[in-house]
């Protein structure tokens, strides 16, 4: 049977609840109604003032091509950034629950990736591929390949989408691990008195009973990929070459900060606060729709 606590007044609850909506009035929904505020009209650069345009900046965003193509490069890179950290991360975490000897160690191993920041992880790879000094390059190099994703568009994405899911590995890790860990075993030792295989086993009975863990990662790490991977592009490519790495967070940090358009940069930030939303409704609804099945 399940407890639940009750309190015989209000003043209780709204002190142990208070720094939460402190923290997330603060820090959230003044900034994003800053940036909704902001989104309608058009600042100087000098912020000393405005002119109202109504949806002025969204329409000009819809209309504009380059804004579009970020669009693209962020659907690219976020489908790129989740299969690269999910797959890896559900192989290992296979082989560590198959392990008998050493596991912890080799559990310990795998976490720590995710204590990198971003932005830290982003200067080890750029010095790895580094196109005078990278260790990386010159292997390359010595094997008959020119790497220089400072001028190819399509190595610079493959380096940010390297270095974006290097980290989220040990994430998406831990997660598969303990899903795995709750699997029936029973289950698992009939099959295979039944005469299933291993990989028999995992695609027929595993993988489905992964399948709310999986869906969970799978938003976890789109969201992942459209806002917190800036420190990784910034330090790698900046955005570059000819905006090829210029997904929809970078952006918005480009037009506002860079380019000193503060308007486009704000309604930018609303149509990314759109986009977040969709998604963790999906999310809501999909493991509301678990838990009453």
């Amino acid at each position: 049977m399940e407890k639940r606590v009750t309190f015989r007044g209000w003043l209780l609850p709204a002190l142990l609840i208070a720094p939460q909506v402190i923290i997330s009035a603060v820090f959230f929904f003044y900034p994003a109604g800053q940036a909704i505020w902001q989104s309608l009209f058009i600042p100087d650069p000098f912020g000393l003032s405005a002119q109202f345009v109504g949806f002025g900046n969204f329409e000009f965003l819809l209309s504009d091509r380059f804004y579009r193509a970020s669009f693209v490069t962020t659907a690219i890179f976020s489908i790129l950034v989740t299969l690269c950290s999910m797959i890896p991360a559900l192989f290992l975490a296979v082989i560590a629950d198959r392990l008998i000897k050493g596991s912890g160690v080799y559990r310990t191993l795998l976490i720590w990736p995710y204590a990198v920041a971003p932005a830290v992880a982003g200067v080890l790879w750029l010095f790895m591929f580094n196109t005078r000094v990278g260790v990386v390059s010159w292997y390359l190099g010595n094997l008959g390949y020119d790497w220089n994703h400072v001028l190819n568009g399509g190595e610079a994405m493959g380096l940010v989408v390297v270095a974006s899911a290097w980290g989220r590995i040990s994430y998406n890790f831990l997660f598969f691990f303990a899903a795995l860990q709750a699997v029936p075993r029973s289950v698992i030792e009939a099959a295979a008195i039944d005469g299933a295989r291993f990989w028999k086993r995992f695609w027929t009975i595993v993988l489905p009973l992964l399948s709310p863990t999986t869906f969970f990662l799978l938003v976890v790490n789109v969201v992942y990929s459209f806002f917190e991977t800036f420190g990784v592009i910034h330090t790698i490519t900046a955005g570059g070459p000819q905006q090829s790495t210029t997904i929809l967070v970078y952006k918005v940090f480009s037009d506002g900060f860079v380019g000193q358009d503060l308007g486009s940069s704000s309604a930018q930030s609303v149509i990314l606060l759109i986009v977040v939303g969709l998604l963790t409704i999906i999310q809501f609804k999909f493991i509301e729709k678990r838990v009453h099945y």
